[in-house]
């Protein structure tokens, strides 16, 4: 039974990996805190794999072990971050470099918001989630992702770098 156990995980694993990575990466602004942040939450949920395996949408109790996790990281280690995004030294402005820009304002833009603002643009605007379901994940009510949204995407239309019409502005926002 256990090598079955382990098999679905490691199945599992191999599936979402990428996607939480990406989750990750969105929450924290860096691709090795990221990696590091689906590490963590992926053996935290290893060692509870035979309770989470058996729940209704196991993806969605993992991502909420993610955003858990970097929640722990700022109240243990009362960590400070101070993005940057350098676009490519290139002659000339092409629309992939534009890209590169309004990708690396956003990020700048999402590491100044608030851990639970940014948690909650990024599950609803970037995964795609729905309310009730970024509720789910961050243990909240549907009133205070609301309103946690509302004043995150005030805040980065406002952010330099993020013209009006590029900003974050509702669901299938900038990416």
């Amino acid at each position: 039974m256990q090598a079955e156990l382990e098999d679905r995980f490691q199945e599992f694993v191999r599936a979402r990996w990428s996607r939480l990575v990406r989750t990750a990466y969105l929450l924290t602004g860096d691709v090795h805190h990221a990696e590091d942040l689906t590490q963590t939450a992926l053996a935290k949920a290893y060692r509870s794999w035979r309770r989470i395996s058996r729940s209704d949408n196991p993806e969605a109790y993992v991502r909420r072990m993610l955003v858990s996790c970097n929640s722990d990281r700022f109240r243990k280690r009362r960590v400070t971050e101070a993005l940057t995004a350098a676009p490519p030294d290139q002659a000339g402005r092409d629309e992939a470099t534009g890209r590169v820009e309004e990708r690396g304002s956003l990020m700048a833009g999402l590491a100044r918001l608030p851990a639970k603002q940014r948690a909650v643009v990024v599950l609803r605007y970037w995964e795609d989630l729905s309310e009730a379901e970024v509720a789910e994940v961050l243990g909240c009510s549907p009133g205070t992702v609301k309103s946690q949204a509302s004043k995150g995407l005030a805040k980065l239309r406002t952010y330099p770098g993020l013209a009006p019409s590029r900003a974050v502005s509702g669901r299938g926002g900038t990416r």
